[in-house]
């Protein structure tokens, strides 16, 4: 039976479902709080809108037709439906539902980012989280095509139609094979590098240029054998026993207890990231929430690196 057919009034047909759910008019006036005549009255209306009989009196007591039973069962799916469009519209107020695509360079994709997505998602069991782990520049490529609402790429970025907000900085680590002689070091400084085998990350990162700035204000000549644009494949070759390097903490905690060792290196080198979002679009509110829980995040990590 198809009620969209026919026009009738919601309140009609609150007042049969709310008869067939208690078994009677007096029950069903106490859960609409209104009188029994007025249940009585909106009842015989609907009867009389669709020319058919849904109760019959049997004494004191009133029986549903065969009619009532069928119609009762379409009623039940819209009300079913609009519960759970009321569900979903509270959860979405609550920010306990909707979706969430993120794209992050792979030092956050790694472990950092999929873990502090692990404990977001703990109190919101309705959202859906898109994970995508690719180069800071096929990030800033998602963001900009609207493919990944939020993005976490190295810094700087420009793009006119992509907003760019710098996280709090790291300090970079300097990573040692763990049977290497530096690793019985707490601290490791230029010089401990100098003539060791040096694994640079790729010339076109700001990471490498400070790398090496700081090599070259000490005089200190390394021996630059391999050059890779991932961090995670420095690590391994470190801890493969090919060299040493300086790379981001993310990526470096990965690989502890891997044949890696890992030390502060003075003097401090910044590892900046960058949050990134469309310019045309506004953040939904889940967005925006779990912006605000990742920076405070990132901010102390931080200060735990630089304690």
């Amino acid at each position: 039976m198809e009620l969209s057919r026919r026009v009738l009034n919601p309140r009609q047909i609150e007042a049969f479902r709310a008869v067939m759910l208690t078994g009677g008019i007096t029950s069903a006036a106490e859960l609409m709080s209104i009188s029994q005549p007025a249940v009585s009255r909106l009842i015989g209306d609907l009867q009389y809108a669709l020319k058919l009989t849904l109760f019959e009196r049997r004494g004191s007591r009133i029986t549903p037709t065969s009619e009532a039973q069928l119609l009762y069962q379409e009623v039940e799916r819209s009300f079913v439906g609009l519960e759970r469009i009321e569900q979903a519209a509270r959860d979405l107020e609550s920010r306990r539902a909707g979706t969430l695509r993120v794209a992050a360079m792979p030092a956050l994709a790694i472990g950092f980012l999929p873990r502090f997505v692990a404990r977001f998602l703990e109190q919101r069991p309705r959202v859906d989280v898109s994970l995508w782990g690719s180069s800071s520049t096929l990030v800033l490529d998602w963001v900009a095509a609207g493919q990944c609402e939020l993005g976490f790429g190295q810094t700087p970025v420009e793009h006119a139609t992509v907003l760019s907000e710098k996280l709090p900085p790291v300090p970079a680590v300097a990573i040692i094979p763990s049977d290497h002689w530096l690793a019985e070091k707490e601290r490791i400084v230029p010089e401990d590098f100098a003539n060791e085998p040096f694994i640079s990350l790729g010339s076109s990162t700001l990471l490498r240029y400070r790398i090496d700035a700081v090599f070259a204000d000490h005089g200190v000549n390394r021996k630059q054998r391999i050059e890779t644009q991932l961090t995670m494949i420095a690590c391994a070759l470190v801890a493969a026993g090919t060299g040493v390097a300086i790379v981001d903490p993310f990526t470096a905690e990965e690989y502890v207890g891997r044949g890696l060792a890992v030390r502060p290196f003075a003097p401090s080198i910044n590892v900046e990231m960058s949050i990134l979002h469309s310019a045309q679009r506004t953040l939904s509110t889940l967005a925006q929430d779990f912006l605000a829980e990742f920076r405070s995040e990132v901010a102390g990590y931080s200060l735990k690196m630089r304690a």
